[in-house]
């Protein structure tokens, strides 16, 4: 898997557009151009969703002429959406993790291009989007932890505000469903990243913090990777569960190391792009599709992690 990662790592970094070949298919047809517009690698779930989607466009080459970029702000992703246009793409499937994008993605629709959001949700009319069910992971995290821990105790929430509506929506679920049926938790949230780094850091500070904390509340596997060895350095026995959420392949196979601490994940697999990818084909083709589509959650533990393991994912 760190091999692939890698691998995925080296070919997006530095990318700034990748080109798939002619605009004719050998029958003569003439292909959509599709435009991908995705951050630069910064994490392995981001790594996963420009992989994914470049191989789904790869893999629809008979239809499909594709551009890749990659980012690192909505500045820089707003030229490369200029790009796009002059380039002459009919639909753009964007990844746009940062506030600013709602205007460029708004202008980029009023032209006539079709716009496919993947995973964030933003004010512009007329766009598309295909994502997982933020609010229902954080759904399923409450219920997993009054599972796990009771309706008593203190839980800590991981937040990551600088995630737009991603964070948003899995606090939402989950401080909702708590107020239901474990109102006497005692709540603390903390600002993090999505990043095993954070995750180390900030659970380290919020563990001297905190003499007793009975369950974390993390939205992402790669946070959670970090605050789990936060609590083993800090020799901490009293966390018993922490929830994450992706799709990593390392941290499905840590859920099986411990005795003591419950580690879940809510489903949330980068390759979900493929799905946007094909919405922007049949948009193009003239089919009638949902403007919003959301992939159920499905939780991972220790109880069904194998079922999830797959060796050629890059993440």
């Amino acid at each position: 898997m760190k091999k692939a990662l890698t691998i995925v790592l080296v070919l997006l970094m530095g990318v700034s557009a990748v080109f798939a070949g002619g605009s004719k298919d050998s029958a003569g047809a003439e292909k959509h151009k599709v435009g991908i517009l995705a951050p630069a690698v910064t994490h392995g779930w981001v790594a996963g969703v420009a992989y994914y989607a470049e191989q789904r466009c790869i893999d629809r080459a008979d239809v499909i002429e594709y551009k890749l970029y990659t980012s690192n702000s909505a500045d820089e992703m707003t030229t490369q959406l200029d790009d796009l246009l002059l380039w002459g793409a009919e639909a753009i499937v964007a990844f746009p993790q940062w506030t600013g994008m709602e205007v460029p993605i708004q202008n980029a629709i009023d032209q006539g291009v079709v716009v496919v959001n993947f995973d964030i949700e933003i004010a512009a009319e007329g766009v598309y989007r295909v994502a997982g069910d933020n609010y229902d992971m954080g759904v399923q995290g409450a219920k997993y932890i009054v599972d796990k821990i009771g309706t008593e105790g203190t839980v800590v929430i991981l937040d990551v505000p600088t995630s737009g509506s991603v964070a948003e929506l899995r606090k939402a679920g989950f401080l909702d469903t708590v107020a239901e049926i474990a109102p006497n938790f005692n709540i603390l949230t903390y600002a993090t990243q999505f990043t095993r780094e954070a995750g180390l850091s900030d659970m380290a500070d919020i563990l001297t913090a905190n003499a007793k904390i009975d369950a974390v509340y993390s939205m992402d596997d790669e946070t959670s990777i970090g605050a789990i060895q936060a609590i083993e350095e800090a020799g901490r026995t009293d966390v018993k569960v922490i929830t994450g959420g992706g799709g990593c392949q390392e941290y499905f196979n840590m859920m099986d190391d411990y005795d003591d601490l419950w580690i879940q994940s809510a489903l949330y697999s980068p390759t979900m792009v493929e799905d946007a990818v094909d919405m922007a084909v049949s948009i193009l083709d003239g089919e009638t599709v949902e403007p919003v589509k959301i992939i159920p959650t499905s939780i991972v533990d220790k109880t069904n992690f194998k079922d999830y393991l797959d060796p050629s994912s890059p993440y």
